[in-house]
């Protein structure tokens, strides 16, 4: 798309100045895994950095070595002496170290564009990078002006006010002035035909803006499961229950929980098919495995007897977990499936 740039991985990896320019984007740590924070909520240290991204410390403390002028930028400090005395005193830390290096929520985020060998670190870049895209490809129609009075700006949203008054009072002005006028005819059409256009860039320009506030029919909706990935357990076994019932299912019942006997919903659908469904809401970089189908399968044909099997998760499927899946009747609904069901797109099973 002409006018917009669009960072990817590579991109990220090398340029320090595309790097800073997502440092504010500290959410999407959490949206990928929990990060775990010292007692004052804002800091962590090397040994907890290195946990978080699955590394050894020594792969933190050599990537320091290498950015350290950067890290320090996005928020990376070591505190020593009186300083590093009074940190203690008001976090409650227990140590007798001499030093103690501190990462801030951005210099986590720095390191995870920095750390090659993460699949952790991967994740996040590549959840930073879909929201970098969403916010950098919004459509924007702003078509260079062919005649002098179709001049105006799409910038700024503008009142529909003008949009009625140019309808209202301008163009039927224009009207009675053409009626009245000889010699000046034509030159007031051409005006008229000029501020019609306007009015009708104007509507366009009113459409556009109500498409772009509001919910699209031809596309997930942002922040689908950026939503989801904020839930806990509960409130997410709760939202798929709500999306059963917009499509047609009845008798819904949420059972999550212990003694649901690996089941966490069931209920009948539109016609009349019983149906069970395993809500699982993990991390984007786990996978279901083969193991968690084959324990919900038997949950699901032998102690229900489902007709209708639904396995939903906020994560991929390993490929030999769809194939299971297949080959015993269970629906996977994994994370690209599952953004397009909660966005409007009912689930082809339930139809």
């Amino acid at each position: 798309m002409k006018g917009q740039s669009v960072i990817n991985e590579s991109a990220l990896l090398e340029s320090k100045t595309l790097r800073s320019s997502v440092l504010e984007r500290t959410d999407v740590l959490d949206r990928v895994k929990a990060l775990s924070l010292l007692p004052d909520g804002m800091h962590v240290t090397t040994a907890m950095v290195a946990a978080y991204f699955q590394v050894g410390i020594k792969a933190i403390r050599s990537l320091v070595v290498d950015h350290r002028e950067e890290l320090e930028a996005s928020g990376y400090r070591v505190l020593t002496g009186s300083e590093l005395s009074s940190f203690k005193e008001l976090s409650g830390i227990q140590s007798r170290t001499r030093s103690l290096a501190l990462f801030s929520r951005r210099a986590v985020l720095n390191v995870a564009m920095l750390l090659r060998d993460s699949e952790v670190a991967r994740q996040v870049r590549v959840y930073l990078l879909d929201m970098e895209y969403l916010a950098r490809t919004q459509p924007v129609e702003n078509p260079a002006p062919t005649d002098p009075t179709d001049v105006v700006s799409l910038d700024d949203r503008i009142d529909q006010r003008i949009t009625h008054i140019l309808g209202k009072t301008v163009v039927p002005m224009f009207n009675a002035l053409i009626e009245t006028s000889g010699e000046h005819r034509r030159e007031l059409m051409a005006l008229r035909a000029g501020v019609q256009r306007i009015e009708q860039r104007l509507h366009q320009h009113h459409a556009r803006l109500k498409r772009l506030e509001g919910v699209r029919d031809d596309r997930p909706a942002v922040g689908v499961m950026a939503a989801m990935d904020a839930m806990n357990g509960r409130t997410f076994e709760r939202h798929i229950a709500k999306l059963l019932q917009r499509d047609g299912c009845t008798n819904v019942v949420v059972q999550g929980g212990h003694g649901d006997r690996g089941v966490d919903i069931i209920a009948l659908t539109a016609d009349g098919r019983r149906l069970v469904a395993q809500c699982k809401r993990f991390a984007p970089y786990l996978s279901i495995t083969s193991p968690d189908v084959q324990k919900f399968i038997g949950s699901a044909k032998v102690l229900y007897g489902a007709d209708v099997a639904l396995y939903v998760a906020t994560c991929p499927f390993t490929p030999e977990a769809l194939s299971i899946a297949a080959e015993a009747g269970i629906t996977a609904v994994h994370r690209g499936v599952l953004e397009e069901w909660s966005a409007g797109e009912p689930l082809k099973i339930l139809e």
